[in-house]
């Protein structure tokens, strides 16, 4: 599921509003410790999925608080936002809401959310690289991560058996040589490797893998950095994969990957772990060999380590407007802690903490989201972050690369200005 970081929380009342509540301590302390009502918006990924540890949470913070009332709203993703800006713009703010990871920064930004201590959550020094990233801003913690949702590589075993092999490659090389006889033996028009140009997180991942980042802070300001050395390193090996082995549309984002890969024009796609699964559907298989053919395994990276992952997944976060700020860190803490993680674990989800990652690593179930997870990256948490994503700027470099209009050079050096421009902008 794309979650796109939003920018309508710039609501000129909501903004004043929230302007005048502070900016808190940094921790949630004892206000609202005594309130006898909490609300808390839950994407409909609990309510259809997991909906016991929903009850478990609020069956334990009610019996610490005997005669605490818990109301749940539940909300799909594309319309939560529209309703929590609003919402924030009165004094009716909910006291938890869910957020995926990379619509925190504008939030943070603005000064939407409580500061929380880290320390009075379970798991917190073990929580995975990327989300505590998503929710750290200017030194001081906004929320607290739920759970997480890898990228893999993933494969047809028929169409790799049909080049002699049967296990998927540990290194790159291995893949690049399996990829490279597929695309001789499929022909000019298959893809051996649909990759699309637009799909930035795919890119970066390459990018991170040679050592390159989007953007760093130097001296309290962030500088774009896709002109340096590492990221043009990890941008023209991108450009590589797509000149080699993507002969679809070069104007495409991965929005549809699932979709083509479930007509069957590909041999392997590098993306969120479900959507292997979810090209096998009947629904998407136009092939009607997917099911069971598909095969999941950890993308090896040019660098020879395992490339890093765009860690996605969901946040919990405390408007600072809530009125029972304590009692909301304690259903947090209730929810996502140990035993909600277990929970969340049995459900098919990645934890939030490393800990138990290493445990699902254990499994062959989960060994490859677990194992691709560990290494991770996430976006450059710069108060114009979102100005950066709205105007698309990675996805219009990736595709003059990809389709030959610019250099790789010159197409990052453009890439550069435009973020120079707006990432410091808050």
């Amino acid at each position: 599921m794309k979650r796109k970081l939003t920018a309508a929380i710039g609501i000129a009342g909501m903004m004043v509003s929230i302007a005048a509540c502070g900016g808190g301590d940094g921790k949630s302390g004892d206000k609202g410790a005594d309130a006898k009502e909490l609300t808390v918006w839950l994407t409909v990924d609990a309510q259809n999925n997991w909906p016991a540890l929903v009850k478990a949470a609020d069956d334990a913070l009610v019996k610490k608080h005997p005669g605490l009332t818990i109301k749940h709203e539940y909300y799909g993703w594309p319309d939560k936002n529209t309703k929590l800006d609003a919402v924030l713009a009165t004094d009716k703010a909910p006291d938890v809401v869910e957020m995926g990871n990379t619509e925190m920064l504008g939030y943070m930004v603005k000064g939407a959310f409580a500061p929380v201590d880290p320390a009075a959550f379970d798991n917190s020094a073990q929580w995975l690289d990327g989300l505590k990233a998503s929710v750290t801003y200017d030194g001081k913690t906004y929320g607290v991560p739920y759970y997480a949702g890898g990228r893999v590589a993933n494969w047809r075993k028929d169409i790799a058996a049909s080049v002699g092999v049967k296990t998927p490659p540990k290194t790159y090389r291995e893949l690049t040589a399996v990829l490279d006889k597929i695309q001789k033996r499929e022909g000019g028009t298959f893809n051996a490797w649909y990759q699309p140009t637009r799909d930035w997180y795919a890119a970066m991942s390459f990018v991170y893998d040679a050592g390159g980042s989007i953007a760093e802070e130097e001296g309290g300001r962030w500088k774009a950095g896709l002109s340096s050395p590492e990221s043009l390193k990890g941008l023209t090996e991108f450009k590589t994969i797509v000149d080699k082995y993507m002969h679809g549309d070069k104007t495409k984002d991965e929005s549809d990957r699932y979709i083509v890969y479930g007509q069957g024009k590909s041999a392997m796609i590098f993306g969120a772990a479900w959507e292997g699964a979810t090209a096998a559907d009947p629904k998407n298989d136009k092939t009607g060999k997917l099911k069971n053919n598909l095969e999941n395994f950890v993308m090896p990276g040019p660098s020879g380590k395992n490339i890093p992952v765009f860690l996605g997944g969901s946040d919990l976060a405390i408007p600072v407007k809530s009125k029972a700020q304590a009692l909301a860190a304690e259903w947090i803490n209730a929810f996502t802690g140990s035993e909600g993680q277990k929970g969340l674990m049995a459900k098919g989800n990645l934890p939030n903490n490393k800990t138990d990652l290493a445990t699902l690593k254990n499994d062959p179930a989960t060994a490859v989201p677990a194992t691709a997870a560990e290494s991770n990256w996430f976006v450059p948490m710069a108060p114009g972050w979102g100005q950066v994503e709205k105007a698309q700027i990675l996805q219009t470099m990736l595709q003059a690369i990809g389709t030959g209009k610019k250099s790789v050079e010159a197409a990052a050096k453009d890439a550069d200005v435009a973020i120079d421009k707006v990432i410091n902008t808050k």
